[in-house]
């Protein structure tokens, strides 16, 4: 059975470019947050009456223009939890190469016991320069768009192909802190206590002797009731034990973000993780065939879509012309002010349903046609995940109610025909 993650960042909305830029900069506009705050609870509740597999957010941080706002995902996670009953509630998700992994820890840890289970954890890389080189500036981190995505003739979010390349220097250090940081993580969450030394962090600190000025270790008393090993024979402190345990065994369900990296969906084999295609169907399949490749080589049974993840935005009309006018409507700004500008290239007004139909990752059309394009994705890719975007607050939550109603009743059940 497919298992739908709704996905809502929010986009702050405005009746036109014109009024975004009257009220610029609209992503601190008091007023329209409250609103879309307000109404968040509403686009949760439903999704957990409609039976949603889960519900997520993101983590990006210096929106001005008021597109992605969303910088704090684990406090809109333990908010949902408290208002929801079956719905899990995830991000997708915490930016590792800017993040404190420990604190994640923590936070995803609380998350799992709050909800009892019904949560999952995310992981992105970073690729938006302005805030990742600010927030990951202490760890040597900057942005990247992968500049192997150009090999699968990639086509992601910001357009066809991958808009600039990456610069392999910055990808590469991006790699190596977003793993290292990761593995602290499951450290974490698995083990009693842990030592790591690495490229970006020492646990304890200094790694080398340890913290040799905590006064319950030198009175004995971490000794006596901290974890095995945190303290050696001269009362330092030579690993550290990070509290709590997550409430799962062992760990929540791990999704990362990947726009066309090949070395993202082959990581997500090695390590057991859900990898999540921001993509066409094209790439997707290309990307999922290095996912089953490298699974293969781990000895693991491979079944096509198992433990993956694809990204699609629908819009269900009456009519194939409302569904395009649902596009204008609330898609068009961002899809040409951001999207489009992300990948460096600009798409006139006028364009903009032609452009999102050539993207891959946009279907529309009444309930009918929608279900017959996915099911012919589905025959090739049946992935065991779908995350579904809708640009709320730009799209109004009646609207975004109505589509995913739409969608669960009347698309999905065919879709759950193709997935193991």
């Amino acid at each position: 059975m497919l298992k739908v993650i709704l996905q809502l960042y929010p986009v702050i909305p405005a009746a036109s470019e014109a009024e975004r830029e009257a009220l610029r900069p609209i992503g601190r506009n008091r007023e329209r947050y409250q609103e879309t705050l307000t109404g968040w609870h509403d686009l949760i509740r439903a999704a957990d009456e409609l039976g949603l597999w889960g519900v997520a957010t993101i983590e990006h941080h210096l929106w001005s223009e008021g597109y992605e706002c969303g910088p704090s995902p684990g406090l809109l996670n333990a908010y949902w939890a408290a208002i929801t009953s079956k719905v899990r509630v995830g991000q997708l998700g915490y930016v590792m190469s800017t993040q404190n992994p420990i604190r994640v820890a923590e936070e995803t840890a609380i998350l799992d016991h709050l909800t009892k289970g019904r949560c999952f954890v995310g992981f992105a890389r970073g690729y938006q320069s302005r805030w990742t080189n600010v927030l990951g500036q202490h760890l040597g981190t900057r942005a990247t768009t992968s500049p192997s995505a150009g090999r699968l003739d990639s086509t992601h979010m910001f357009g066809d192909p991958a808009g600039k390349p990456g610069r392999t220097e910055d990808d590469e250090t991006n790699r190596r802190i977003f793993e290292e940081e990761i593995e602290i993580v499951q450290k974490a969450w698995t083990q009693e206590s842990f030592a790591h030394k690495g490229e970006a962090w020492q646990i304890p600190f200094p790694y080398d002797r340890g913290v040799d000025d905590w006064p319950l270790a030198k009175f004995g008393i971490t000794g006596r009731f901290g974890a095995p090993g945190e303290v050696d024979e001269q009362g330092n402190t030579r690993r550290v034990s990070v509290v709590p345990a997550p409430y799962s065994r062992p760990h929540p369900p791990v999704f990362v973000a990947t726009s066309g990296s090949p070395e993202s969906a082959e990581y997500c084999a090695r390590k057991g993780f859900i990898p999540l295609y921001f993509n066409s169907l094209k790439t997707a399949l290309s990307l999922s065939a290095a996912h089953d490749k490298e699974l293969a080589a781990t000895g693991r049974e491979v079944k096509r879509g198992r433990n993956q993840a694809i990204v699609r935005i629908p819009h269900i009309g009456k009519t194939h012309a409302e569904a395009e006018e649902s596009v204008m409507r609330h898609d068009a700004d961002i899809f040409r002010n951001f999207y489009a500008a992300m990948g460096q290239h600009r798409v006139p007004s006028e364009n903009v349903v032609e452009a999102v139909i050539r993207n891959g990752m946009w279907t529309l059309g009444t309930a009918d046609e929608v279900r017959r394009q996915m099911v012919a994705e589905w025959k090739q890719l049946p992935c065991e995940y779908l995350t579904i975007i809708y640009h709320y607050a730009q799209m109004p939550k009646e609207r975004v109610i109505d589509n995913l109603a739409a969608f669960m009743r009347q698309v999905k059940p065919a879709l759950d025909e193709l997935t193991e």
